[in-house]
Formats: C-alpha cells, structure tokens, sequence
C-alpha cells in the first residue's frame, strides 16, 4: 500500500482548478486525495496550516486520508518535519512537499519525495464515468455510507 505525506497548502497552490483564496480550497482537496487514494489504495495524511485548536480533523478524515491542522502554535512545515522524524518506518512513505527543509528532512531519512507540482500530475483528474452507468455508491468512491453522508451534510446537498 502506497503510503503518503501531504502538505496540503503547498498542494493546494499546485494543483488545476484549486485555490488557496477559496475558503473550501481544504475540502475540495480532500475529495480529490480520497479518490485518488481509492484508485491507488493508498493511504494519505495531509497537513494543513493553521485550524484551532489544531490537529486530527474528524471532519475531513476518512476515506484512508486523515487531515491534521497545526493550529495556532505552529505550521505545517513543523508538523511534517515532527512526523519525519517520528516515522517508524520512514522508507515506506513518499513525502510530498516542494518546501526544501521538509524535502531535505525527508531524504535524510531515506523517503521518496515528490514535489507537490508532480503530485498534482499524478492526481490528475479522475477516471470519467459513463453517463450512462449506474450512479456512484458509497463502495465505488472507497467511502463507508456514513462517510458520504458526512460530505453530503458538510456540503448541504440533500440525498436523493
């Protein structure tokens, strides 16, 4: 299982069709990370800057991506270098960062880094469905039922 570390705004400023002016510019990416992480099953963790208090998100996390915010205190820069280095296994995660002193803290412990702009490219758009096909249900997105419905309420779309 693929197995990365995200830092998320630098993401964000990386990727098409992403902004960092849009105040949903974390949640759009966070759609876009569980789906990739479902076609790739992968497992991702993104830092993000700022959020209070700081931390595990349980409203972004899900989908094998968990979203971490510094907080306050600190910035995601600190955040992934702390979780480098505390890395068990560090060989079996890919960093992906364009920040040097994250990349740099990465390859001194002998991880993969992809810079951000690259990762974007490897995204990429997701797969086009057929319009046609049957609609999306929660197993084809690599999300439980009650996940979907987390999104749908965190977006004010109304089930049909």
């Amino acid at each position: 299982m693929q197995k990365l570390l995200i830092d998320g705004h630098n993401l964000i400023g990386q990727t098409p069709d992403l902004s960092l002016a849009d105040p949903n510019d974390e949640q759009k990416l966070i759609v876009m990370l569980r789906k990739y992480a479902a076609r790739k099953q992968a497992r991702i963790v993104v830092v993000f800057d700022s959020g209070n208090p700081g931390g595990r998100s349980k409203e972004l996390s899900g989908g094998n991506v968990t979203a971490i915010f510094s907080g306050s205190h600190t910035i995601a820069d600190r955040v992934l270098m702390e979780r480098i280095r505390e890395l068990k296994q560090p060989g079996d995660w890919v960093v992906v960062s364009s920040d040097r002193e994250v990349q740099q803290a990465a390859q001194r412990r002998k991880m993969n880094v992809w810079s951000s702009a690259d990762f974007a490219k490897k995204m990429g758009p997701p797969p086009q469905r057929d319009a046609s096909a049957e609609p999306l249900t929660a197993k084809d997105s690599g999300l439980t039922q009650s996940e979907v419905d987390e999104w749908l309420r965190l977006f004010k779309q109304e089930r049909k």
